[in-house]
């Protein structure tokens, strides 16, 4: 039953690829439609989550936002680190040339990591009951379509080319389908979970904070650039809201 409405999850994840896709004449509107998108998982999701799963302290600070706070740091030395090494090597300069397309396709294997936890939520929600299982499965397949929207967009904003960005989307398409099998096999501790969205969390909050958000004001700094910004993170609001928390 997990892997059935799993099946779900792989569908609005192509769903939110391919709207992506379409929507290519407005860049500006995409990106930041994106980032709003990132910042609502990230604070209203992600982030709760982590915290209410790794329950514990490190010298008086929770161990989720430790790692919190280390994605982000990560992300930055990360895509520093590869910029400069492009630059070393002849990279071309302007705006647009500084991103290193690796930092597009690590970010969207988080993603891809991030949607197999999803399918594992699924199959351990079951275990416990099918009420629960459908409560998180319609979450999770709510919120996929931001997931595959994500993937595509961020993919394609480093420089990647459109088939690596599409095989991306289809490996996050097919990761909740992936976890929600594994479940039959073994059982991740719930406090590694929540470290694990802790340390995700972080990563993708400076992608979309650094990146993402000041991509799309760049050329266009226009005011429906910032409502579709504040309207994907009240999406995520309603759904997480929706989904009972």
């Amino acid at each position: 039953m997990a892997v059935f409405v799993a099946l779900g999850a792989f569908l609005m994840t192509l769903a939110g690829g391919w709207t992506a896709q379409r929507v290519t004449d407005r860049r500006h509107l995409v990106l930041g439609l994106a980032g709003g998108l990132m910042l609502g998982v990230v604070g209203l999701d992600l982030l709760p989550e982590a915290l209410h799963a790794a329950d514990r302290t490190v010298f008086g600070v929770p161990a989720a936002l430790l790692l919190f706070v280390a994605g982000f740091l990560l992300a930055h030395l990360v895509e520093r680190t590869l910029a400069a090494r492009q630059a070393a090597h002849g990279g071309a300069e302007g705006h647009d040339h500084h991103r290193a397309p690796e930092v597009g396709l690590a970010a969207a294997g988080a993603m891809v990591g991030h949607s197999a936890m999803d399918g594992v939520a699924i199959g351990a929600a079951f275990q416990v009951g099918g009420g629960m299982g459908t409560a998180v499965a319609l979450a999770v397949i709510a919120h996929d379509f931001a997931d595959g929207f994500n993937t595509f967009t961020i993919t394609s904003l480093y420089g990647n080319a459109r088939r690596r960005a599409i095989a991306m989307l289809v490996a996050d398409a097919c990761a909740p389908v992936l976890g929600a099998l594994s479940t039959v096999f073994f059982h991740i501790p719930e406090a590694v979970l929540g470290c694990y969205l802790g340390l995700f969390g972080g990563a993708l909050l400076y992608l979309a904070a650094a990146e993402i958000l000041p991509e799309a004001h760049h050329e266009h700094p226009a005011r429906s650039t910032l409502l579709c910004t504040v309207a994907g993170a009240a999406f995520i609001w309603l759904v997480v809201g929706l989904s009972g928390g």
